[in-house]
């Protein structure tokens, strides 16, 4: 079954501060049907960031012909986590998930901790009928002993309760292969992110090669600090594997959205994604309706 594409609102997350109903409406006439929201400031608004109760929201989305099919939501609180699902549960939201995390990877023991609380989070959207994913970086692929810190991740939370937004992009700048990693949890695979890396990029496409040292504590500064702004393109116009990553993820048996995010672009943000729209038809194996 062909792979429906919808679009993260991060990658507009500029334009949606300046005129957020305005910047819906042009995601609309491009062409995308499905979202994913992205609220990195739950304490203050329990939603998508738009500041409308979820009967509101969900009848500005109805009205554009828009489909929300997922969100990023931080901080994972549990004291307010329970409003915020609510919220969602009501905008007809299917799940939320995990926007990054930062562990001191060191510790193994705070790691696992760290997977008690996404087995908590994940009974908390079962109750309502949701699902809870985790969304990795590239930090997820350092090492402790034998195994990345990804796969303590999925061996030690409860495949029931925590599913995977696998992000192609920090999987490969991790030094994985998305393929094989999508094979290895597809059957936990719910939601697919896929970024590009452009052909003259200043950095190489592995951040271990040289760019961050395997074994340091990665932390947000440290994150910020290594990224650069030109090692993303839209999407379809770099050199990731892109028709075989969708081969792959057509496998996946709980997989429906394949959803395009541009971090940094060097074009205005609709203007980009309107690029990686027009760039992306070119791979088959997915609709946009």
């Amino acid at each position: 079954m062909a792979i429906k594409v919808g679009i993260q609102l991060y990658s507009v997350r500029n334009s949606l501060m300046k005129d957020p109903f305005g910047t819906l409406e042009k995601l609309a006439e491009t062409g995308y049907k499905y979202i994913e929201a992205a609220n990195h400031d739950t304490a203050k608004d329990p939603g998508v960031g738009f500041g409308l109760s979820a009967d509101e929201m969900k009848k500005t989305l109805e009205g554009l012909g828009l489909s929300i099919v997922g969100c990023h939501v931080n901080p994972l609180d549990p004291e307010n986590l329970g409003r915020v699902l609510d919220y969602h549960a009501e905008l007809g939201n299917p799940q939320i998930g995990c926007a990054i995390e930062f562990f001191p990877y060191n510790d193994v023991d705070y790691v696992l901790r760290k997977c008690e609380l996404f087995n908590q989070i994940g009974e908390m959207c079962r109750e309502r009928g949701m699902r809870f994913y985790y969304h990795n970086h590239y930090q997820e692929f350092q090492t402790f002993g034998d195994k990345t810190v990804y796969d303590i991740i999925m061996d030690n939370t409860d495949s029931n309760l925590v599913f995977a937004e696998m992000d192609t992009y920090w999987v490969m700048r991790g030094s994985q292969d998305p393929v094989q990693l999508i094979k290895k949890y597809k059957d936990r695979l719910v939601l697919l992110h896929q970024k590009d890396f452009p052909k003259d990029a200043p950095q190489p496409l592995n951040m271990f090669d040289g760019i961050v040292n395997k074994d340091a504590n990665i932390n947000m500064d440290v994150f910020a600090a290594t990224i650069n702004p030109l090692c993303f393109t839209e999407i379809g116009t770099g050199v990731l594997p892109i028709q075989d990553i969708i081969n792959a993820a057509a496998e996946a048996p709980n997989l429906e959205y394949i959803i395009l995010e541009q971090d940094v672009t060097q074009l205005g943000e609709i203007q980009s994604i309107q690029t990686s729209m027009e760039a992306f038809r070119k791979f088959s194996g997915i609709v946009w309706e």
